[in-house]
């Protein structure tokens, strides 16, 4: 008789992977509770009243009666500060151990966000759940799915504060914590990983590329399509697969991959799979499940209570600040194509956190999402509303008219006269007239934002283009400090680093 071997996983990992059976409300009700009985007795659930909502018959919508928003500046200021300090059981049972170093792209001191055990093991299933579903694609090399992954991140070296914590990138905690089965397939190795320089670190993995059998790339696109540049040209091959054949995976989130997927192509020798996946600091939110999706699926049974605040003129003013109490769907109550606002509860003790991004559904029934922008980078001087989903669009088509590469861009609006009028500034290396540019992305954005197209003729008198060389703006970045790692380019430039970016264009200084 044949011997039949049972393999058991871990209860936690294993629960996570039990199909749903409950409906995405239920679903989210059950996350809610699960998180409200752990830090019932903090600081904060005493204080917000916690067992409250959990007696009560209806416990989300008790739960947004007793708990305002926040956003990261509020939360720290009454709550995550006096976690610094080592102060235990504050928003989350225990001591906070890792903090996840996050400036955004607007912000110039750096934020603390508290990364929780749990919020770590919260996480690690969700690397699994994305990487068994890559087991669904069709058109993929099956081969590469044994090969090792190129994370390129910030640096793993992470500083000590005072009270026993450690702070960094949240890839460096990441790459910390990564289970020891997984070292093997991990590049670029430990050492390199650490640096802190960006271009060190870059000129390191060139030198190393041909030792490795890469089948994934990991990272933010702009840093990740120059990697690939300079290993090509290093060693002067055609494309990445003479260096790389069994590469076919490129797993990207926090930018819109639109304005990168041009110059992307010109880099490959054969097409690859795009995977988007929706990783914050603040918890793991989606993925891309399936090919040819709309969008990411939201992650509605680990760890995560997600509320939406629909985008508009009722719950957030014109600089993008939220009031005081919005009106905040569940995600029964959403529907598919509109724009909403992020709020989320997580098991790293942020509640009704409001994480900056806006969404809309691209699938209801499935619980796709797409990022649209962010909530304080959009232009409407006058009304035209247009978001940085219009600006992207815009970008990959011109991309693809012109046949050129244009790996980053960003807006100015500015008074004209007694009128308004849009800069843009477009990075490319390619040849391309500045007038043709700004002729067809201005006949784009007339045709994707009907507000647009009116206010073009009204008080919005004016498109301007300046295309400057990619470098440019590698080397603002690098002055600000923020070269490489999860650091992305703001689409719209708003107060100081507006006047920063003015400076540096005139003096080639910041300051």
């Amino acid at each position: 008789m044949a011997t039949i071997i049972e393999i058991k996983l871990p209860r936690a990992i294993a629960a996570a992977f039990r199909i749903p059976q409950n409906d995405p409300m239920r679903q989210q009700i059950r996350v809610l509770k699960k998180l409200l009985k752990k830090a019932r007795f903090t600081e904060f659930g005493q204080y917000y009243k916690f067992d409250e909502a959990l007696l009560s018959r209806h416990p989300a919508k008790k739960f947004q009666e007793l708990v305002p928003v926040h956003d990261y500046n509020k939360i720290y200021n009454e709550w995550w500060k006096k976690t610094l300090e080592g102060v235990p059981d504050v928003t989350w049972p225990g001591k906070i151990k890792y903090y996840a170093l996050s400036s955004g792209t607007s912000e110039a001191a750096s934020k603390y966000i508290p990364v929780t055990r749990d919020l770590l093991r919260s996480n690690t299933v969700n690397y699994l759940r994305q990487l068994f579903s890559l087991m669904k694609y069709q058109e993929i090399n099956k081969k590469a799915m044994t090969k090792s992954f190129l994370m390129l991140g910030g640096a793993t070296d992470l500083k000590k504060g005072k009270a026993g914590w450690y702070a960094g990138d949240l890839s460096g905690i990441l790459a910390k914590k990564r289970p020891f089965w997984f070292q093997t397939f991990y590049k670029p190795g430990g050492r390199i990983a650490a640096m802190h320089d960006w271009n060190q670190k870059l000129n390191e993995i060139v030198e190393h590329a041909r030792e490795w059998d890469i089948g994934y790339i990991t990272g933010v696109p702009a840093w990740c399509q120059m990697c690939m540049e300079m290993v090509i040209e290093h060693y002067k091959v055609k494309h990445i697969h003479e260096i790389w054949p069994n590469f076919s995976f490129f797993v990207h989130g926090g930018v819109a991959f639109e304005p990168y997927k041009k110059g992307f192509e010109k880099l490959l020798g054969k097409p690859i799979v795009y995977i988007e996946n929706y990783l914050s600091s603040e918890g793991f939110v989606g993925y891309k499940t399936r090919e040819h999706a709309k969008g990411m699926q939201l992650i509605l049974n680990n760890n995560i209570f997600f509320e939406f605040v629909p985008f508009d003129e009722k719950n957030f003013d014109h600089d993008g600040n939220m009031i005081d109490r919005p009106e905040a769907k569940m995600i029964h109550e959403v529907e598919e194509g509109k724009e909403y606002a992020l709020l989320m509860s997580t098991n790293a003790g942020a509640w009704r956190y409001l994480l900056g991004d806006t969404i809309k559904f691209a699938d209801l029934e499935k619980n796709e999402v797409c990022i649209t922008g962010r909530i304080k980078h959009f232009l409407s001087l006058t009304g035209e509303h247009l978001s940085v989903e219009n600006m992207n669009k815009a970008i990959e088509l011109v991309s693809e008219e012109f046949n050129i590469c244009i790996p980053e861009y960003t807006v100015v609006g500015f008074p004209y006269g007694n009128f308004f009028a849009h800069r843009w500034y477009i990075a490319t290396n390619d040849t391309i007239d500045p007038l043709q540019l700004k002729k067809r992305i201005d006949e784009n954005l007339r045709k994707l934002n009907d507000d647009y197209a009116t206010e073009r003729d009204s008080a919005l008198k004016e498109v301007f283009v300046e295309v400057l060389p990619e470098q440019k703006f590698m080397k603002f970045m690098e002055l600000k400090g923020k070269l490489g790692s999860q650091h992305k380019f703001p689409r719209v430039m708003k107060g100081k680093m507006l006047e920063e970016w003015n400076r540096f264009l005139e003096t080639g200084y910041i300051t």
